[in-house]
């Protein structure tokens, strides 16, 4: 079931949003060689529940810990640790949903870690891309099938694949809702997007092989051949006016 939302519901999860997007660019100064991801996991929390908001990824089903960290083959859903040591090269990919007056804001971005190679940045630089293009052709009367195919398009022409087992999200009071948001498609197919869905788009884009495999944690995903995945998101919403409104950006 879709709940659609009212301009004023709207409204107020442009605040969980706003904090979402205050924590990936707080967090991006602490992105080194040496951090260990715990240590980005606390620094975090305690600036989630310092403005009062609640970290929805910690104790949701389980998961340990308030932010996602997932480096490098790690696709997403990566669990914060004192054992991982960022280091040189790197990439990783933050992920976090503030609480704020009972509605959910998500996004994540995918940081380099120090020098990087120019492979990795290309990785990087197209998987924002990939979300760019996607959000471009969100509007009432589209299909869900548009935005998989916008993604799918951009990265396949760059030579990387789509992952398949984890889609973007309908997003509101609960942290998951419906429609799911595929990132692969075709044009023309699927839920037609109306005023008042509010939803994620975060495509994973790997260098290889776009198949999966989750850890014996439960939760962390890796890519199957031990390639690089890239990660970006954003929620948006649609308007009782049709516009089109990304809320996890600061303004």
């Amino acid at each position: 079931m879709i709940y659609l939302k009212s301009d004023q519901e709207i409204e107020v999860m442009k605040k969980s949003g706003r904090l979402a997007a205050e924590l990936l660019d707080m967090i991006e100064a602490h992105v080194k060689p040496g951090v260990t991801t715990l240590e980005l996991n606390d620094i975090c929390h305690e600036y989630t529940v310092s403005r009062g908001a609640i970290p929805a990824p910690l104790n949701y089903k389980g998961f340990p810990k308030s932010i996602c960290t997932s480096v490098n083959d790690v696709v997403c859903h990566g669990i914060p640790s004192s054992k991982t040591r960022l280091k040189e090269g790197d990439i990783i990919n933050i992920d976090v949903t503030p609480i704020v007056e009972g509605y959910h804001g998500d996004a994540s971005r995918t940081y380099l870690v120090g020098n990087c190679s120019e492979k990795t940045k290309k990785l990087v630089r197209v998987t924002k891309e990939c979300l760019d293009q996607a959000i471009a052709v969100v509007r009432p009367g589209a299909r869900v099938g548009d935005i998989g195919a916008a993604i799918q398009k951009h990265a396949h022409a760059n030579g990387y694949s789509v992952v398949r087992d984890f889609v973007g999200h309908g997003i509101g009071k609960n942290f998951h809702e419906d429609p799911q948001i595929f990132h692969y498609g075709e044009p023309g197919r699927g839920v037609r997007l109306e005023a008042g869905m509010v939803f994620t788009i975060e495509p994973m884009i790997n260098e290889g092989d776009w198949r999966t495999k989750v850890k014996k944690d439960g939760w962390t995903a890796v890519t199957l051949d031990g390639s690089l995945s890239a990660q970006f998101e954003h929620t948006l919403a649609i308007r009782s006016d049709g516009r089109v409104e990304i809320l996890t950006v600061r303004d």
